[in-house]
């Protein structure tokens, strides 16, 4: 579907995994969409970011290679990939193809210069702050192993005892979120349940108290 002048757009939304909600992007992306007055074709995926190989982004770029979509949006530019280097990759793909490319939350538009140097910048920022908080991450891990003659001593309680997690605990779940992780996956590595890990992805990062 388009805009009545051949222009196809394909809305794309991406949440990592079942435990979220894509509400928030297909809102933004149906309220665009209205304002510029085209009618998208939608695909999403529930994948993590590190990968373009995704089976709802593998049936749109099917119909890019067929000339059948010309536009993709996507809500924010996270979404799409989560490298510099994929994302950049898959930049100069949509320019050698003639494909528009826009990202709403950070106002991206890939055909014009800004628009291409911006989305480089921020796909570069993006990957460095990931390695960053995987750093951190991986040095508070270790911090705890040395503290406990290299065991490290995260594991579950006992049914229906309380369980008070650890600030390395907190800041893995947020960390671990952030980067993609499943909420069962982050449960099981910390030794928690899956709604201690919910109320802890609902408090602010400082609060370091939790229950089982």
């Amino acid at each position: 579907m388009g805009n009545g002048n051949g222009l196809v757009v394909a809305a794309y939304c991406r949440i990592s995994d079942t435990d979220q909600n894509s509400d928030l992007q297909r809102d933004a992306l149906a309220r665009w969409a209205q304002a510029e007055g085209v009618e998208p074709v939608w695909y999403s995926d529930a994948f993590t970011g590190k990968t373009m190989n995704r089976p709802g982004w593998g049936r749109l770029w099917k119909e890019v290679e067929a000339g059948r979509v010309n536009r993709i949006v996507v809500w924010k530019l996270d979404r799409l990939g989560r490298t510099a280097a994929g994302l950049a990759n898959l930049f100069e793909e949509m320019l050698s193809r003639g494909i528009g490319f826009r990202s709403l939350t950070e106002g991206i538009d890939l055909l014009t210069p800004s628009g291409r140097l911006t989305a480089h910048i921020l796909g570069s920022v993006a990957e460095y702050e990931r390695e960053v908080r995987g750093e951190r991450q991986r040095a508070g891990i270790e911090a705890v192993r040395q503290r406990n003659g290299g065991r490290c001593p995260w594991g579950g309680s006992l049914p229906g005892v309380p369980k008070r997690l650890k600030p390395e605990q907190v800041e893995y779940i947020h960390a671990a979120k952030a980067d993609g992780k499943g909420i069962t996956a982050i449960a099981r590595t910390v030794g928690c349940s899956r709604q201690t890990v919910y109320r802890v992805l609902s408090w602010p990062r400082d609060n370091s108290n939790g229950g089982g």
